[in-house]
């Protein structure tokens, strides 16, 4: 295309351009006209419709006015005529959840009238009505927390508090599931308490927490008491005592009973009670026994010993149940602590829950001092077995300390302090028997000596009670701990429970040195030497045999790895003491060495020597055979090893004298001084140590 045509081309395009141009302003033209047009009639209708909408907008306020007007004059109206709208709910009394309600919104229109007479009209008549009949509401708002309180404030089954107390395996329980256990009150009990507290609160009126406290005391006091009196009764001890594991064992926790086993009646206590008598009967007879065996001593029949006062008894039954009650009252403080919430604000939780425990806890306190006192006589008496069953029971009284603390926290010191009390009155007890058992032992003169030279019976005694001490490892190891002459002869490495052993072994070793001085001065006011030997050795012997037989000597060589050599020593020296009381009579038969015999021929003075040393061998031999006849030596063994060792220390010397000199023409009456052959002497050897012979 050339360059005229193009031209031509952008003419037409410019005249199209410039005809569009044309055409928008027209329409932006006509745009302006009718908004101009808008923007006039928009005027028009302002400057009609603001004058309405201003008097609609007077009218409203108008109108506003007048309804808080009427709301202020009802308001007011309401309050001069509340007294008589709500005199009948307040002169009655809440009644259920739905009567409570009523009668808190009664006392709150009461409450606002009163507000309002105080500010607008504090000399009205009106102001004295109102106030009048809102003191008789609040005093019936506490009379009524009284009353449902008292209501729905009952002791606690002893049988729920045997069973919380006793059904674990540490006697100490996690506190909530215990806690959930022991029910108070029902959820609207609670409620309507709380509701109540909450309004007393809030009118300052807080004389109710005095009653709330006086109450829960004497309920817990009640549940206290019911549970002792149970106790009493027989109904729990009888089963106690029927289910543990072995007489005297510090497994308190077998000794309980489940609570199927709890609900049990009278003629059943019974049956339990002699089924217990039936197993300490054969306990016995198995102890008999096993004396027996050991020692050639028969008991017989024991029939029981008849105290006087049995109040002055500390009896293992006794013990439990005073666990038990520890235990459960533990229980009961922690449901306190629970039930308070709510009722009782916080800053008050501390002084009213030590009112509630106060009573009680000192019951506790004043209990386990009583059993203290008793302890004491019983030490007094040396009736230290009776007093183990403290052992296992401190143990747990000593674990439960840092949870009673901690129920009490926050109590004044002298309340949380009662604990404490208890522990060691019960500590210093246990450790003053643990220190009387060695004394006892030390000073001994309480009996005359056994003529026989038998075993003692305090030897007998002490191994028993040593014996016995083992079952309480775990109870008398952290007593032993606390007292320094034995904690500090036990190294740091060495932890519990190997650390209580070894402690009960220094113990028992202090126990057994004191019994052997004693035995060994005692033995001196003996006048014959044979007797004073052989009571040693029975002794001593008895001593050893009793520590293989049991555990002791295990616990013993603990701290004294040579004990059993020990003794073995001291009962060879013993037995070589013993053949002093040969000296006599070997006098007559040894050093004969100067006596001579001739062709069968003797010198005159010669002659007489041999008749003397006859005379005197016989007189000698029957006076030691009258005498030892009568002494005792109950283990058989030890018995016929020392007639062996007195036929091998006696006849080899009475054979060569009696081969030497029998036959010489020494008299002519050999009858009258050659009584016995070595056969004849060994025969009244074998009779020794045995009264029948």
């Amino acid at each position: 295309m050339d360059s005229s045509g193009k031209l031509e081309k952008e003419r037409q395009n410019l005249d199209a351009f410039k005809e569009q141009v044309q055409r928008n302003n027209q329409l932006s033209e006509k745009m302006v006209d009718i908004l101009t047009s808008f923007e006039n009639r928009l005027g028009r209708l302002q400057q009609t419709i603001l004058p309405i909408y201003n008097e609609m907008e007077n009218l409203q306020l108008k109108k506003t006015n007048i309804e808080k007007t009427m709301f202020a004059l009802d308001r007011v109206i309401m309050f001069h005529d509340v007294c008589p709208r709500v005199e009948s709910i307040i002169l009655g009394r809440p009644n259920g959840s739905d009567g409570l309600n009523e009668f808190l919104d009664a006392m709150e229109k009461l409450r606002e009238a009163q507000n309002y007479f105080e500010k607008n009209n504090p000399q009205s008549v009106e102001l004295e009505n109102v106030s009048s009949l809102f003191k008789t509401g609040g005093d019936s708002i506490q009379r009524e927390f009284k009353e449902i309180l008292l209501k729905h404030s009952r002791h606690v089954q002893p049988a729920i508090l045997v069973d919380i107390s006793t059904n674990d395996d540490e006697l100490i329980t996690d506190d909530s599931s215990s806690v959930s256990s022991i029910s108070h009150f029902s959820e609207n009990v609670s409620s309507d308490l709380i509701r109540l507290a909450d309004w007393l609160i809030s009118q300052s009126r807080d004389e109710y927490m005095n009653v709330y406290a006086r109450v829960r005391a004497n309920t817990l006091t009640k549940s206290m008491t019911t549970l002792k009196e149970y106790q009493k009764t027989g109904s729990a001890g009888s089963t106690n005592m029927a289910i543990g594991q072995t007489m005297g064992s510090p497994s308190v926790k077998s000794k309980f009973p489940h609570r199927s086993e709890i609900t049990v009646t009278r003629k059943t206590s019974k049956r339990i009670q002699h089924v217990f008598e039936k197993k300490a009967n054969r306990m016995f007879l198995k102890a008999s026994q096993t004396l027996g065996q050991s020692t050639g001593l028969n008991l017989g029949t024991r029939r029981p010993t008849l105290i006087e006062n049995r109040e002055d008894i500390v009896d293992e039954q006794e013990m439990e149940n005073y666990l038990i009650s520890v235990i459960a009252l533990q229980k009961l403080m922690q449901a306190e602590l629970s039930l308070m919430v709510g009722i009782i604000p916080i800053k008050h939780h501390h002084q009213v829950f030590q009112i509630i425990i106060q009573e009680s806890l000192a019951n506790i306190v004043h209990e386990g001092e009583s059993i203290a006192t008793r302890a004491k006589r019983c030490i007094h008496r040396k009736e230290f077995a009776n007093l183990f069953v403290m052992f296992p029971i401190l143990k747990h009284l000593a674990a439960m300390k840092s949870e009673f603390e901690r129920t009490m926290e926050g109590c004044d010191p002298t309340i949380r302090g009662q604990y404490s009390i208890i522990l060691n009155t019960l500590h210093s007890t246990g450790v003053r028997t643990l220190e009387e058992i060695v004394e006892s032992v030390r000073t001994d003169n309480s009996m005359g000596l056994p003529r026989d030279g038998t075993v003692y019976q305090l030897t007998s005694d002490v191994l028993v009670l040593m014996e016995q001490l083992l079952d309480y490892i775990d109870s008398v190891g952290p007593l032993l701990a606390q007292v320094p002459l034995y904690n500090n002869m036990v190294s740091h490495h060495i932890t519990p429970p190997e650390k209580y052993k070894y402690l009960l072994g220094l113990y028992i070793k202090k126990v057994l040195s004191q019994l052997n001085l004693m035995l060994v001065n005692r033995s001196d006011s003996y006048s014959e030497p044979g007797v004073k030997y052989l009571f040693r050795l029975n002794n001593c012997h008895y001593v050893v045999k009793s520590l293989q037989r049991s555990a002791l000597l295990d616990i013993v060589s603990l701290t004294e790895p040579e004990c059993e050599n020990t003794y073995d020593e001291m009962i060879a020296s013993h037995k070589k003491s013993y053949q002093q009381c040969w000296n006599r009579i070997l006098g007559f038969i040894v050093n004969v060495d100067d006596v001579q015999v001739i062709n069968g021929k003797l010198k005159d003075k010669d002659r007489n020597i041999i008749k003397e040393r006859f005379s005197g061998f016989n007189k000698e031999i029957e006076e030691i055979l009258k005498l030892q006849r009568g002494y005792t030596i109950p283990d058989v063994e030890l018995r016929e090893g020392l007639k062996r060792d007195n036929k091998e220390f006696i006849l080899p010397k009475y054979s060569a004298f009696y081969d030497k000199f029998s036959q010489s023409s020494f008299t002519k009456n050999p009858e009258k001084y050659v009584k016995y052959t070595p056969a004849q002497v060994s025969a009244m050897l074998d009779r020794f140590f045995d009264v029948a012979a």
